[in-house]
C-alpha cells in the first residue's frame, strides 16, 4: 500500500493517537528482502512521524528500571509474533516491543520447518544417489558426514536468527530478551534473560504468540529417557536404531528421513494408518509405501508401558551408545538407541501469569479466540499454535499481519482476519504429499454423498521410468479431486508423489479461488510433468 498526496492518515503512537496529518507526496521506503517471511514492500512508514515521540532502538536487550509504555506488545518472537509486530511497526509506526524468552525466530526457524526441510533435503540427496544406478551412474552406497551437515545447517539457522533481529531493528521494534508475566490485563512484568532487574511494561494492545511445545506422555514410567522433536535437531551422530511414537506428520517426516539415511526406523501407531487427519488415499498409500521403503510400521500398537535406560549416552548429541529397553503393554519388548515422542504439542502458556487475568482457555489449555484473534479480554489477542488453530507457520504469519492491519491500519482494514478454510499444507514424507480443503469423508459429511464427485488417478512418475518394473511399481503418485455438485467446485485436492511439495502452492491458489473441474480442464497441461494429471483427469 502506498500513501498518495493529500491522504489522511491516522497515527497510532500513543502521543499522536488523536491527531490527523495530511502527507505530501513521498516515496515508499524499501525494506531489504531476506530469505525469511519477507512481506511485500510496505507503504512509506506513515507512522515514522511517530518517531516524534520515540527514538528507534536497536534490537538488543532492554533493561529499563521504570515502566515502559508501548502501543503494542507482542509476547513471542516466532513467526506469528514477528508477522504481527513487523506489520504494526514497519507499516503503521506503532511503538512496538517483542518480548521473547527463547531464540529469535521461534520453533520454525530453530527446531521446526527450517532444520526439518534442510534435513529432508539431506536425505533426499541420499535417495537420489541410490536411484542414480538406474540411470547409469556407478558408485556404491552413499557415504556421508552427517556431523558436517548438521554444523552447516545450524550455521545457517544462526544467520536466520540474526536476520529476524535485523529486520526488527530496521522497523523500529524493541526486542526484549526475557520472560513476561501478566500483572493485570494491560501490564506485564519482564524478567530480562541476562539477569537484569525486572521491570514493568504496558500497552493498550497485547498479542500472545508464544507457540507450543512438544509433550511427553504422562503415566509412562521412564518416558523422560525419550526425546522430542526439539532434541532431535541436536543429534550430530546417527543412532543405529530409532523408534518414533506417533502417527502425525512429525513422526512420519522424521522417521522417513532417518530411514533414508540408513537408520533402522520404527513407527508405533495406535491405528492401522498414520496421518489420520489427511484423506484416506494419502493415509493408506503412504503407510504401505513406508513399509516397502523399509520403515517398520507397527500398526495398532499396544503402547509402551515402561522405558528402561540400560545405558546412557555420554553426549546427548551422540545416541550411538545409548540403550533403551521398551516394555509394551502386551508384554513384548524392544531395545533401541533412541526413542522420540511425537504424540502432540501443548500450548506454551507457562509463566505468562494467565491466572492473574480472566482470560478464557479451552479444555486443552489453548487460548480461546474469535475469527479476529480477539480473546475475551479487550485489547488482548492471541494467534499461532498457542491459540490452537491451524498449527502451521505460514498460518501464524498471515494471521499476525492481518491483525496488525486491523489494529493499526487505515479504516479499510477494520475487518481484516484470516480465513482458516482451504489452507494448503505439505508433509515432507517420502515421497511428499499435500492437501488443501476437505477430505472425501469430510465433504460427504458436509454436503452429502450424492452431492460429491471424486476424480482420482494413480501412476508412476517419469522419474521412475528407467527403474526395474518391480521397483517402479512401488513408487506411487496419486492425485484426488473432491468436487461439489452441480458446478463441480473443487472443495478438496490431495496429492502424493515426487515434487508434490512444490506443485501444491499453485493448486492451493486455485482451490482458494473456488476453481471448478471445468476451470482445471480448460488449463493447458505442461508436458511431461506429474502435475499435468491434475488438469487432464477424467
Amino acid at each position: 500500500m502506498s500513501v498518495g498526496p493529500g491522504r489522511l492518515v491516522r497515527l497510532s503512537a500513543l502521543s499522536l493517537r488523536s491527531k490527523t496529518f495530511t502527507l505530501a507526496p513521498t516515496r515508499s521506503r524499501v525494506i531489504t528482502p531476506t530469505s525469511i517471511n519477507s512481506s511485500s514492500t510496505p507503504p512509506t512508514p506513515v507512522a515514522r512521524l511517530a518517531g516524534l515521540s520515540r527514538q528507534f532502538s536497536s534490537a538488543q536487550s532492554i533493561m529499563a528500571p521504570v515502566t515502559k509504555q508501548y502501543d503494542y506488545i507482542v509476547v513471542g518472537g516466532g513467526s506469528g509474533g514477528s508477522g504481527a509486530a513487523r506489520r504494526a511497526s514497519g507499516w503503521y509506526g506503532a511503538k512496538t516491543a517483542i518480548i521473547d524468552a527463547g531464540v529469535s525466530g521461534g520453533c520454525c526457524v530453530n527446531v521446526g520447518c527450517v532444520p526439518k526441510k534442510m534435513t529432508w533435503n539431506f536425505a533426499s540427496i541420499a535417495e537420489a544417489m541410490k536411484a542414480g544406478k538406474h540411470y547409469g551412474y556407478k558408485f556404491g552406497e552413499p557415504d556421508f558426514d552427517f556431523t558436517s551437515f548438521v554444523e552447516k545447517r545450524d550455521a545457517r539457522i544462526k544467520v536466520l536468527n540474526g536476520a529476524y533481529e535485523n529486520n526488527w531493528a530496521k522497523e523500529g521494534i524493541d526486542l526484549i530478551h526475557g520472560t513476561a508475566t501478566f500483572i493485570s490485563e494491560h501490564e506485564m512484568e519482564v524478567k530480562p534473560k541476562d539477569g537484569g532487574e525486572p521491570f514493568r511494561i504496558t500497552a493498550p494492545h497485547i498479542t500472545i504468540a508464544t507457540g507450543s511445545y512438544p509433550t511427553k506422555p504422562e503415566g509412562i514410567k521412564g518416558s523422560e529417557y525419550g526425546i522430542t522433536s526439539d532434541e532431535y535437531f541436536s543429534i550430530k551422530h546417527l543412532p543405529k536404531k530409532m523408534v518414533f511414537v506417533g502417527g502425525g506428520y512429525i513422526a512420519v517426516e522424521l522417521a522417513g528421513v532417518m530411514n533414508a539415511i540408513g537408520v533402522e526406523s520404527h513407527i508405533f501407531i495406535r491405528h492401522n494408518t498414520f496421518l489420520r487427519k489427511f484423506d484416506p488415499m494419502l493415509q493408506e498409500t503412504l503407510t504401505k509405501h513406508y513399509e516397502e521403503l523399509g520403515v517398520h510400521v507397527h500398526r495398532n500398537h499396544p503402547g509402551i508401558k515402561e522405558v528402561i535406560q540400560v545405558k546412557a549416552a555420554k553426549d546427548e548429541s551422540d545416541p550411538r551408545e545409548k540403550e533403551l529397553k521398551l516394555i509394551m503393554n502386551d508384554g513384548s519388548e524392544m531395545v533401541t538407541n533412541e526413542l522420540l515422542w511425537a504424540i502432540g504439542r501443548g500450548a506454551e502458556t507457562r509463566g505468562l501469569g494467565l491466572e492473574n487475568i480472566p482470560i478464557k482457555l479451552d479444555e486443552t489449555g489453548h487460548i480461546v479466540v474469535d475469527k479476529y484473534q480477539n480473546t475475551n479480554i479487550d485489547g488482548i489477542y492471541s494467534l499461532g499454535d498457542v491459540s490452537g488453530q491451524v498449527e502451521l507457520t505460514p498460518v501464524a504469519i498471515a494471521a499476525g499481519r492481518l491483525l496488525g492491519n486491523r489494529l493499526f491500519g487505515p479504516p479499510e482494514h477494520k475487518d481484516d482476519h484470516l480465513d482458516y478454510e482451504r489452507i494448503p499444507s505439505v508433509v515432507f514424507s517420502h515421497p511428499e504429499c499435500g492437501a488443501t480443503g476437505l477430505t472425501e469423508p469430510q465433504a460427504i459429511e458436509k454436503y452429502g454423498k450424492e452431492n460429491i464427485k471424486i476424480y482420482q488417478t494413480k501412476f508412476s512418475a517419469m522419474y521412475y521410468d528407467v527403474f526395474p518394473p518391480e521397483e517402479k511399481k512401488k513408487e506411487p503418485t496419486q492425485f484426488k479431486l473432491v468436487c461439489k455438485l452441480p458446478e463441480e467446485e473443487i472443495v478438496g485436492l490431495h496429492i502424493l508423489g515426487k515434487g508434490c511439495d512444490e506443485m501444491m502452492q499453485g493448486f492451493g491458489v486455485a482451490v482458494k479461488m473456488r476453481a471448478t473441474k471445468k476451470d482445471f480442464d480448460s488449463c493447458v497441461a505442461i508436458h511431461p510433468t506429474s502435475a499435468e494429471e491434475l488438469v487432464t483427469m477424467r
